[in-house]
């Protein structure tokens, strides 16, 4: 039988105050959703929405995958 996956996509926002992403975070992120047993596929640059004023933000956006039923 083929294994099936579920995924979950996030997105990574550098801080409102300049543009660095806190590096701190995006390891707590990962090793949170680690610990929930999701794998890390693929990280993109990517210009997230919701700041304040007009444009985006430069942020990252995060594919997850793990084996259905793991949760």
């Amino acid at each position: 039988m083929t294994q099936r996956y579920e995924y979950r996509a996030e997105t990574i926002r550098s801080s409102l105050v300049g543009d660095k992403i806190d590096s701190d975070g995006v390891e707590s992120l990962l090793n949170e959703r680690a610990r929930e047993g999701w794998q890390l596929t693929s990280l993109i640059p990517t210009q997230v929405k919701g700041r304040i004023g007009p444009g985006g933000t430069e942020g990252l956006l995060a594919v997850f995958e793990r084996p259905v039923g793991l949760a």
